[in-house]
């Protein structure tokens, strides 16, 4: 379980981007973060995903202060989390299927990343991850001619290969039609049940949040206003998200 308790982050200019934020996290849980543009949701996520500093709070992992841990510390629990962009970097030119197996890189030993050779088990892990997301019979297909729904699966994939516990996805259906946006939150909530990942994607679509997530959380001017089970939100909570 993580713990987050008065997670703030003022940047340089005094502006305060989170403000006092208290949540916590369970295994196998898909949240939707809410709001506005500006409200904050992409500054939480990269917080959680330790990819800017905390200007105060408490990061518990498992009862223990991550903000308290040594830099190894912090390093090791940063393998076990995936930050997906809006747009993920994959290898164009390389297959969907090599694209997953990058995400095990760093549990592989120099040689073999220097010379891209691969176990068998590794390669079947990849596959049956492809299967999950929908996508092993385009194994061999090159990333550059697949669409952005598949692209993300991809990332996902690659993610969860690589053994991530805690997912944090930037608008993962952004710019996809309204059937695969529906496909990747279906995708993103098996994948989270089924694996006992923890999934946080940021949307703009409450929607969708309202459909498929175990929580909701409203962000407005970098504080956490809504933390509710996944429910259809009234009029007033929506009213408070804009």
């Amino acid at each position: 379980m993580i713990v987050i308790s008065g997670l703030t982050r003022t940047i340089p200019d005094g502006k305060t981007i989170l403000n006092n934020v208290n949540t916590r996290l369970e295994p196998g849980t898909f949240i939707s973060v809410v709001g506005s543009s500006g409200s904050g949701k992409s500054a939480l996520l990269k917080a959680l995903a330790l990819k800017e500093i905390w200007t105060s709070g408490e990061y518990r992992v498992d009862g223990k202060d991550l903000m308290k841990e040594g830099f190894l510390a912090k390093m090791r629990f940063r393998r076990q989390i995936a930050f997906l962009e809006q747009k993920p970097l994959l290898f164009e030119k390389k297959s969907a299927l090599k694209n997953v197996l990058t995400g095990s890189s760093e549990q592989m030993p120099l040689w073999r990343r220097l010379t891209g050779r691969v176990r068998s088990d590794d390669h079947m892990g990849a596959m049956e991850m492809l299967e999950q997301v929908g996508l092993m019979e385009r194994a061999d297909q090159q990333v550059e001619k697949m669409s952005g729904g598949e692209r993300q699966r991809i990332a996902i994939a690659r993610s969860l290969v690589h053994g991530a516990k805690l997912v944090l996805a930037d608008e993962p259906v952004s710019g996809l039609d309204p059937h695969s946006a529906e496909e990747m939150m279906r995708t993103l909530k098996k994948l989270c049940h089924e694996k006992g990942t923890t999934i946080v994607a940021a949307l703009h679509r409450v929607e969708l949040a309202e459909k498929f997530a175990d929580e909701i959380w409203g962000m407005q001017d970098g504080r956490l206003i809504l933390n509710i089970k996944g429910r259809r939100l009234t009029a007033a909570e929506k009213s408070g998200l804009t």
